[in-house]
């Protein structure tokens, strides 16, 4: 019989899985990774906007086009973190290495060939896209050096995605920070002839970028291949495996097309801008800059709340990861909220960072004032979205974010902007409207619960 005097101390009961604390403790390197990633943008637009407004406005098109043209490419590497995070969950650790060679098999090459195909032809392409002829010179002239980069940015998201699979979310970070300091030095030389280096305007900017991508992930690489990471998850080089191929492609690819469908609308947009003419492509390049601020932040929580979604999917506790999504949509909205009331107090100043066109200046503002609700909206589908890509839903954002980017964003924002002829602000609600719906249609599918039942 138990002594009555005796004190019973009870048992510690771990708190539930996805908390805000774990939620921010992995969010807060990713956050940091992707504005320092999105840092290189910004240095490159800040930089060339001191050229001039067509040169801005070039950097901005011939970014947008290249990022959507290898957009299927980067969002189905992404996937390995679905793969990654869930048999990391499961405890089967020895598989996670596994997936992101068998998307380097796959996607490496391919992403090599397209860049090559692309430099040949992306005068024409650019003709036909119609922008001033001054603005397809430049862009051209950004353009190829900066497909060189892409094969090195290609490796980056898919040893990007395996870290973060695996909880790490400070290593991609480092390899971030690496190849922003290397950008923003080679910018500085290479664009304006400063440190010994040749003066090269936007050529220098689009090298300096490229060479940037390539230690970014030649960094990652490294890094997976380190002793201690290869005997825990099994980063050595293997051999691919077709039905490994076919699976991670069959959840990958689904998350590829939604990124190159929803960029693709994007890059169809800013060709309506840029028919607008340089100054208007040059302001919506700059709002674009300012926009990836929030963006990135929300992307770095969506991140953390896509690798906790997986883990506990995998763990078989879904409970856990309801809790992952509500605590990182919180997350983002304190953040978002932070943004807008920056873009509302200061948006001259905001606009000041790329250019000292007043002209360009006089565009932005109202846009900047409009990005203050924009990026609270994109929040909310950038949450949604990465927590059905980590448990493995990612058929149905696909079918989601193409309907509303093709039935909403680019006939809304064509009919406003260019049909009525109100400009450059008014295309921008057409955007807005986008990422309205398409966030309460993820916010919903989530909270639904139908991941649950979908198998990897």
């Amino acid at each position: 019989m138990a002594n009555p005097t005796e004190v019973v101390t009870p048992t510690a009961t771990p708190p539930p899985g996805g908390g805000l604390r774990e939620v921010g403790a992995l969010a807060y390197p990713v956050i940091l990774s992707q504005i320092s990633a999105t840092v290189m943008g910004i240095v490159d637009s800040a930089m060339v906007g001191r050229i001039g407004a067509t040169e801005l406005g070039a950097v901005g098109f011939a970014g947008i086009w290249t990022w959507t043209t290898f957009a299927l490419f980067n969002g189905t590497a992404s996937g390995v973190q679905t793969f990654v995070s869930q048999a990391h969950g499961a405890g089967d650790e020895r598989s996670c290495g596994a997936w992101a060679w068998q998307a380097s098999w796959v996607l490496v090459p391919v992403v090599a060939a397209v860049a090559l195909l692309v430099a040949a032809v992306t005068p024409e392409l650019l003709r036909i896209l119609g922008p001033s002829p001054e603005l397809q010179q430049a862009a051209t002239a950004y353009v190829r050096p900066r497909l060189v980069g892409m094969t090195g940015l290609g490796l980056a998201f898919i040893w990007m995605s395996f870290f973060r699979g695996i909880g790490d979310t400070r290593t991609p970070l480092w390899a971030a920070l690496a190849a922003n300091v290397t950008n923003a030095v080679l910018d500085y030389g290479l664009i304006f002839g400063r440190l010994g280096l040749p003066e090269l305007g936007v050529v220098g900017a689009g090298t300096a970028t490229a060479i940037g991508e390539w230690i970014y992930g030649g960094f990652l690489v490294v890094a997976a291949l380190r002793a201690p990471v290869r005997r825990r998850f099994h980063t050595q080089l293997i051999a691919p495996s077709r039905a490994a191929i076919v699976r991670f492609l069959r959840t990958g690819s689904p998350i590829g097309g939604q990124w190159v469908l929803e960029m693709l609308a994007f890059a169809v947009f800013t060709t309506f801008v840029a028919k607008m003419g340089d100054r208007s492509m040059a302001a919506s390049q700059a709002f674009l800059q300012l926009l990836s601020m929030s963006f990135m932040q929300a992307v770095g929580i969506s991140v953390a709340a896509s690798t906790l979604v997986g883990r506990y999917v995998g763990a078989g506790d879904p409970a856990s990861a309801y809790r992952s999504f509500g605590s990182a949509l919180r997350f983002a909205a304190v953040l978002a909220a932070v943004v807008a009331v920056v873009f509302l107090a200061v948006p001259e100043a905001m606009m000041r960072i790329f250019t000292d066109d007043p002209d360009v200046i006089a565009l932005g503002v109202p846009l900047v004032r409009l990005g203050a609700l924009f990026q609270m909206l994109d929040a909310v589908a950038i949450v949604a979205s990465g927590s059905l890509r980590g448990a493995g839903d990612t058929r149905w954002p696909f079918v989601v974010q193409s309907l509303t980017a093709w039935t909403i964003f680019l006939p809304l924002g064509w009919f406003l902007g260019v049909y009525l002829d109100h400009g450059l602000f008014a295309a921008w609600i057409g955007g807005t409207a986008h990422v309205g719906v398409l966030g309460a249609a993820l916010f919903w599918r989530f909270r639904s619960g139908r991941w649950q039942s979908i198998q990897i």
